[in-house]
């Protein structure tokens, strides 16, 4: 970092949010107004790019700095293994941490939540203890263990229980208020050598949508969040059709919900500039992913790769940072540098200072300090500088130059990867089945998606769909796929994408099998096994 040290950070996840649904990127409906008076002091970036398009990879990746090749964390696997996590090295560096969140993925299960000396996921369809201990030991042996990887998809599906019981109005209720409550008090409790560290992920845009009173009457005034879909798995399946009219007041439901995570952000923000602290605390506020409301003929956040999903809001405020606008591609695994950055913390140092495992390379350990990915640095992005360059900086170094092949050489690019999901995939099978209809092997529910994505263009790759470019530059709304061999900006993309798959493992371009049948793998279970799986309601 070029400047002085911040004795705080405050980091934000909307979760499911739009970027063109707030004020600070043009959104004229009033949804976001302490936002936008936080957009005056903050960077606003225009081309933040998620790693994934859902909430597990994304959070990994912000917590480790890695793509979710690299750190594995997805529905097959769905936790964080030997990858050292953020908090883990602000708390060995003195800093007091902090994770608040109604977000299911965001628990000790998980390893999301390892470092934070302070958090509750306030997630109230299982109890908290219910996702670490015992089951996750449980988890990790299915995994690890050949015979029983199939039964992983079972226990996955404990997500899918939980946003089942979510989607009913008597659970819907929010809990923003109670996580900024949680964090203020956190903050004024805070006696750390150093200062702290507040991660907090604000869950009310996500499906469904039961915005308080206050807030549905003014931005989708006379709607019944019970009489609209609020199923995305029906819709994408086939099984429902929603008309423009339902359309906009779904919109509206999910404006008052961003409007009231708004209102209670800015609680929170106010209380730190009447303490004092606003001044030494480094605030990030982003979404992890967007959403689709019929744009593409999709609802929802699953099966996909477009702008609406992945480029997502990033503004940051810190003395370094003008308040001003940038258009330059970012990424947001760099965020993780930008912390570090923020805070002067080598996370080598912290961890051997504080007798932390920083052993391991290649996503196994800790993610050295990287100050070409720091927002803060003078060499943000100056990939030539990495010591030793990951997956996308070497696919970006490798198209550097200029050469007659990839003729857009020395572009920047982002990369995004969705593996083959399983809760959205069972329930797009259960909602299909139920209305009669059969999915075909080349359903896009089916595939898996990598995209390289530079300011201009993108290029995704897919194993059971065909591939799609398009030139964002001439086509924000992503509407006329362009081939690769009619164009040289998306050839470069395509490219640039070939270079990443690569170094991470080779294209996702053959087609994979399916999650195999829950019941055969349930003959392999051990009586432990078996006796978690009755405690979580999947066995009699």
């Amino acid at each position: 970092m070029d400047g002085t040290r911040q004795s705080n950070v405050l980091f934000v996840v909307l979760d499911t949010v739009r970027k063109d649904r707030l004020g600070p990127y043009g959104y004229d409906r009033g949804t976001t107004p302490a936002l936008s008076r936080f957009a005056e002091e903050a960077t606003v970036f225009e081309s933040a790019v998620a790693p994934a398009p859902w909430t597990l990879p994304v959070h990994a990746s912000l917590f480790t700095g890695l793509y979710p090749s690299q750190h594995g964390a997805d529905q097959g696997s769905p936790y964080l293994d030997d990858d050292v996590t953020l908090a883990s090295i602000l708390s060995a560096a003195g800093y007091d941490t902090a994770c608040y969140s109604s977000n299911a993925w965001i628990t000790p299960y998980t390893g999301l939540t390892d470092g934070f000396d302070a958090q509750d996921s306030f997630f109230e369809v299982l109890p908290g203890d219910a996702f670490s201990g015992p089951l996750a030991t449980v988890w990790q042996t299915i995994n690890d263990n050949e015979y029983l990887h199939e039964l992983a998809s079972k226990l996955v599906r404990i997500g899918a229980m939980a946003h089942s019981k979510l989607a009913s109005g008597e659970s819907a209720d929010s809990k923003t208020p109670s996580v900024i409550d949680r964090t203020r008090s956190f903050i004024d409790g805070s006696d750390g050598d150093e200062g702290w560290f507040a991660f907090v992920n604000l869950m009310d845009a996500h499906l469904p949508y039961y915005p308080p009173e206050e807030y549905r009457e003014e931005f989708a005034s006379g709607v019944d969040p019970d009489d609209v879909c609020q199923n995305s798995k029906e819709y994408n399946s086939g099984a429902r059709d929603i008309d423009d009219d339902e359309w906009e007041a779904i919109r509206g439901l999910y404006d008052a919900e961003i409007a009231h995570m708004d209102a209670e952000l800015g609680r929170l923000f106010d209380w730190l500039r009447e303490t004092g602290q606003w001044e030494e605390t480094t605030v990030v506020v982003c979404a992890d992913h967007g959403e689709l409301h019929g744009e593409h003929d999709l609802y929802g956040h699953e099966f996909a790769l477009y702008d609406e999903l992945i480029n997502v809001p990033l503004l940051v405020k810190h003395p370094e940072l003008e308040a001003d606008r940038r258009e330059d591609l970012v990424e947001l695994l760099d965020c993780y540098h930008t912390v570090l950055d923020a805070l002067d913390v080598d996370p080598d140092a912290a961890l051997d200072a504080g007798d932390g495992d920083s052993d391991g390379d290649d996503g196994d350990g800790v993610t050295p300090f990287d100050p070409t990915r720091s927002l803060l640095s003078s060499g943000y992005r100056a990939f030539e500088d990495a010591a030793d360059p990951d997956p996308g900086q070497r696919a970006v170094l490798d198209g550097d130059g200029g050469n007659d092949e990839e003729p857009d050489g020395g572009a920047d690019y982002a990369f995004v990867e969705y593996a083959q999901p399983v809760i959205e995939l069972h329930h797009l099978e259960q909602k299909a089945g139920e209305a009669g209809i059969d999915l075909p092997d080349d359903h896009r529910a089916y595939s898996r998606l990598r995209a390289a994505r530079s300011t201009d263009a993108k290029y995704v790759r897919a194993d059971r769909i065909p591939d799609e470019g398009y030139r964002l530059d001439e086509d924000p709304d992503e509407e006329s796929p362009v081939d690769p061999t009619e164009d040289d900006v998306v050839a470069a993309a395509d490219a640039a994408l070939a270079r990443f798959e690569s170094v991470v493992g080779g294209a996702w371009d053959d087609p994979t099998e399916t999650a195999g049948d829950d019941r055969d793998a349930l003959a392999d279970a051990d009586e432990e096994t078996r006796d978690r799986l009755r405690e979580l309601g999947y066995l009699e």
